[in-house]
């Protein structure tokens, strides 16, 4: 693969996962908006809004899912390094930049691939929610493959550079 192509598939993986992010931060504050509403529905005006705990909901679920592959690939991720900092600069990159991410990737797969078939048979059996508003769940439960599809990408860019830093580290100790 080209250099110039490798820089454009990172372009593209890092855009789609600015763009979720923002999306996140929207619907965070959309959430916001309906709980408030919902609270001043019920406290203020003594008449209960039965829609705004599940839209809260379904946007929570949303902007966690579509927020964690931007939150990946700016490597902004919680990390425990109080093992790895006591180990040699190649071991930490070793285990941060491609054991950790290939645990990760086999983790996400597994969430996409069971989230794909989870919303598909929701789809298949017309499932909706058990509430007075009975919306659709397949929708909703189709965005938890497709952040996480985004986050697979964004995981395997880390590893391919995670093996390039390594081959270049061993390029210039001579091994």
């Amino acid at each position: 693969m080209t250099n110039k192509a490798k820089q454009k598939i990172d372009r593209v993986i890092e855009r789609a996962s600015h763009l979720f992010l923002v999306l996140s931060g929207v619907l965070i504050v959309l959430m916001m908006f309906a709980a408030t509403y919902g609270v001043a529905r019920r406290y203020i005006f003594n008449s209960p809004e039965p829609y705004s705990y599940e839209i809260s909901t379904m946007f929570l679920l949303f902007s966690f899912v579509f927020a964690i592959s931007a939150v990946e690939n700016l490597g902004r991720h919680i990390r425990v390094d109080f093992i790895s900092s006591h180990l040699a600069e190649g071991a930490q990159n070793v285990i941060l930049n491609i054991i950790a991410p290939l645990m990760g990737l086999f983790f996400s797969i597994l969430l996409v691939w069971k989230g794909v078939e989870v919303s598909l048979f929701s789809l298949k059996i017309g499932e909706v929610s058990s509430s007075s508003w009975r919306e659709p769940l397949f929708p909703i439960k189709l965005m938890v493959p497709i952040g996480y599809a985004l986050l697979v990408l964004v995981l395997l860019t880390r590893v391919y550079k995670g093996f390039v830093s390594l081959k270049r580290t061993a390029e210039k100790t001579g091994n």
